[in-house]
């Protein structure tokens, strides 16, 4: 009785979000490779090792960033471990612009038509493409849709043990076999095997992309640690006393503060003695009479919060006074951020990626056998009782 409902159960699922979970598994194959094509798109836009001459400093680009872009205002300034990469100045998740390490003129570093395609895919993931009012009620299609999934996921691998346990009854649901001729048993054996074959991934893609939709599976996750969850726009660093008192009772006036060269070059002299590499280091642009400069180290592939680290430099003395590496965060700050990436498999590297990207093809044969089983099943019958086919 138990397997009865737990049948039914998973095939009104499987019927009612099934072309909502066909949409974002496709679109999630599309988007697997997204941040390696668009890197290397970028790395094309790369000055040439012969035009790297003399490079002007940070100061002189910010101040360039500051005169020939005041529209923008800029809040950290990006720079990669690539003489030939541009010098990037962020404002906020995705503005900013790029200058000409050489030049200091605007520099193009994507391929406009590309970004806007994986911009398209991404929203049709996760809205619909939709906008305004409609796109909160496709998010909460999608959110119910991604539950439903994860239904599918943990029943359907219930629902794969055989009744009776033989090696015959295993092999027909855990190998592809030669079902030429039958579409019916080609779509059961199809469903079965890369249904046990992608269960475990499978299930953690789709377990961790809750946490985009629902306030209470993201308070989960620190919530499983004791802890509180974190306030937005609380501050990620605190204010060191030994910040002040390497400064002492000097007027704001009289203090000399470094340059943003200067600061840079002491980050990037910590982690050389620490024997610590870097991909990216990212200056935030301090306020005028601020005494530190905050750090932002990726080590990774932009993609792996665990690679990521922070460090707080005394912008009088160029001391680094707090490091922060990943591990110095609590075991929920850890977590969320770990599960960001895992939903995408970028926190494993190419290898998780192109494993989510499996699975989620996958996903979609699933789909398109389970919709097909359900049609004979629940339709055909009808069609025959009503016209006689």
């Amino acid at each position: 009785m138990f397997r009865k409902i737990i049948f039914w159960s998973h095939l009104f699922s499987g019927v009612s979000a099934g072309l909502v979970i066909l949409m974002m598994s496709v679109t999630g194959v599309l988007l697997t490779y997204e941040r390696q094509i668009l890197a290397w798109t970028e790395k094309s836009h790369y000055l040439p090792a012969d035009q790297i001459t003399q490079k002007k400093s940070l100061e002189q680009l910010h101040f360039i960033a500051r005169t020939e872009h005041n529209e923008i205002s800029p809040t950290a300034i990006v720079v990669l471990n690539n003489p030939g990469a541009p010098i990037t100045f962020s404002a906020g998740r995705r503005g900013g612009f790029s200058l000409n390490p050489v030049t200091g003129k605007e520099m193009p570093v994507a391929n406009e038509t590309l970004e806007a395609f994986f911009s398209t895919i991404t929203g049709i993931h996760r809205w619909f493409n939709l906008s305004g009012e409609s796109r909160d009620t496709a998010r909460a299609i999608t959110g119910a849709s991604n539950l439903a999934f994860l239904f599918l996921v943990l029943s359907g691998t219930y629902l794969w043990l055989p009744k009776i346990w033989s090696w015959s009854a295993i092999r027909i649901r855990l190998l592809f076999r030669n079902t030429a001729g039958n579409t019916r048993a080609r779509d059961f054996n199809w469903h079965h095997v890369m249904g046990i074959w992608s269960a475990i991934p499978l299930a953690i893609v789709v377990a961790t992309a809750s946490v985009f939709y629902y306030p209470w599976a993201n308070s989960l996750v620190y919530r499983i640690y004791g802890e509180e969850v974190p306030r937005r726009g609380a501050p990620a660093t605190p204010t060191s006393n030994a910040l002040t008192e390497s400064i002492g009772s000097l007027p704001a006036s009289e203090v000399i503060y470094l340059s943003l060269d200067e600061v840079f070059h002491s980050s990037v002299a910590y982690l050389e003695s620490a024997g610590e590499n870097w991909r990216q280091i990212s200056l935030s642009l301090p306020e005028e009479n601020s005494t530190t400069v905050a750090v932002a180290i990726d080590q990774g592939n932009g993609g792996q919060p665990q690679r990521r680290h922070n460090m707080i430099i005394n912008r009088v003395s160029g001391e680094v006074v707090q490091w922060q590496p990943f591990s110095s965060q609590s075991p929920g700050r850890q977590t969320r951020s770990i599960v960001r990436f895992l939903h995408t498999g970028e926190v494993l590297g190419i290898w998780g990626q192109t494993i989510a990207g499996l699975v989620s093809l996958a996903s979609v044969f699933m789909v398109w056998t389970g919709l097909a089983l359900a049609w004979r099943r629940l339709i055909t019958p009808l069609l025959r009782k009503e016209f006689g086919m």
